[in-house]
């Protein structure tokens, strides 16, 4: 370890959504940002962007606006952390977060107000604010009932076309399938990043069209599995169209998926510009104050840096991505031991019933904070100035059943900078 004490204005603990959403927004606000963690957990994202799907929860209502829903949600659920973000600042924050993805070559196309419904890779049909654009034509195809060929690969395992469409059934009634050989990859399995990275090579774009082209008949669109490219899907897309002649769009898989693969791609390849010192496959170990200032030590197994920082933002996720972690009688959040809200026992941190449509208590653990994200007390008192909170650590919130997870995401670090940069510039 270098001797050597760096300085910034703040460390960012976490590099999944809510890390690299907090980061972004920082240094675009010229903040010093040192970011560390792992992305590897963002090749679980499906893709899709979603802000609020459902609520109540409980009743499985499926919302045609998040915004209006975000409104409801705040009223019914005070303590939600949607409670305090507004609206308009999240759809600002939205809009500087998916700017920049499609500035680095990831666009995505939204609803506006509304919701959109996009093909599960189980044949159901889900509610999602945005969607990469190579999704977009089957929101389109879905929303007019499109002739459609659905198409899977031999030697794909954990999709089917025939199950998508069977699934789906009478809501989209012009839906044919086929299963066809991949060109060009003998591998069995087949793997979605490993047909993701043959498709960047125009040989095989024109050696699928060709296999596919046979089977098109009427159909007025093509639908595949999200493995249009891992660095250029654009241009996949375009060519495949070109190719085929009709819309083409892709359908979520299932984790790892090559979504989420771009996505980590595109932030640990492109957040270095925004000025952010990304310290990749390392945690922080330690944190403690000196001099009125945060000493964060930051390493692999052992401490490699340690940095001196005016404030610290965790965006360490749940149980996944470690920022809590479940012991054998309570919860607990792992860089500052903060108070994790949770169930009175661990018999009663889930439902009886594995699909209780209220979902299970434990998923609703988490770090309680203020209405600047600062983590607080069970009296409600900060605990700490200099700290904040965002995305999944959060309590009071079931971001899966919700379908808020991104929202809650982006939402919550845009809120978090804002007051850092107010604290910072007071002085």
């Amino acid at each position: 370890m270098s001797d050597r004490t760096y300085d910034c204005d703040l460390v960012v603990a976490g590099t999944g959504m809510a890390g690299m959403a907090a980061a972004l927004f920082a240094a675009r606000r010229g903040l010093s940002v040192v970011q560390a963690g792992s992305t590897g957990e963002i090749v679980f994202a499906s893709g899709l962007f979603d802000v609020l799907g459902v609520h109540p929860m409980a009743e499985g209502r499926r919302l045609a606006s998040p915004w209006e829903g975000m409104a409801r949600l705040a009223a019914d659920e005070p303590k939600h952390p949607y409670g305090v973000i507004a609206p308009s600042r999240m759809k600002d924050a939205l809009a500087e977060f998916t700017g920049w993805l499609e500035a680095h070559g990831l666009p995505y196309r939204n609803g506006g107000d509304s919701n959109v419904r996009v093909l599960s890779p189980m044949g159901t049909v889900k509610t999602s604010w945005a969607v990469p654009s190579t999704m977009w034509a089957g929101v389109e195809a879905l929303a007019e009932k499109k002739p459609c060929l659905l198409v899977d690969f031999e030697g794909l395992r954990e999709y089917s076309a025939r199950q998508i469409a069977d699934t789906v059934g009478g809501a989209w009634p012009g839906l044919r399938t086929v299963r066809v050989e991949f060109p060009g990859t003998p591998m069995r399995p087949l793997l979605t990043g490993i047909m993701g990275q043959a498709l960047e090579l125009r040989v095989t774009r024109e050696q699928l069209a060709e296999v596919i082209r046979p089977h098109l008949g009427d159909c007025a669109c093509v639908g595949l599995p999200a493995i249009l490219g891992i660095f250029h899907p654009g241009t996949v897309l375009a060519e495949m169209e070109a190719m085929l002649g009709v819309p083409v769009f892709e359908i979520p898989t299932l984790p790892a998926s090559v979504p989420g693969l771009r996505l980590k791609n595109v932030f640990e390849g492109h957040i270095g510009t925004e000025g952010v010192d990304l310290m990749l496959q390392r945690k922080v170990l330690d944190v403690h104050r000196q001099d009125g200032a945060l000493h964060v030590s930051i390493g692999q197994g052992s401490v490699e840096r340690v940095v001196r920082a005016r404030g610290m933002i965790l965006a360490t996720g749940r149980f996944l991505g470690h920022g809590l972690f479940a012991e054998r009688d309570r919860i607990r959040e792992t860089v500052l031991d903060l108070p994790v809200h949770q169930p009175a026992g661990r018999s009663q941190w889930h439902s009886l019933d594995l699909f209780d449509p209220a979902g299970h208590p434990v998923s609703r653990a988490g770090v309680v904070t203020d209405s600047s994200f600062r983590p607080v007390d069970e009296e409600g008192r900060v605990l700490h100035e200099d700290v904040r909170c965002v995305g999944t650590l959060l309590a009071h919130q079931d971001w899966m059943r919700q379908k808020c997870g991104v929202g809650l995401a982006v939402g919550s670090s845009a809120v978090a900078v804002d007051a850092f940069v107010a604290q910072f510039s007071a002085g």
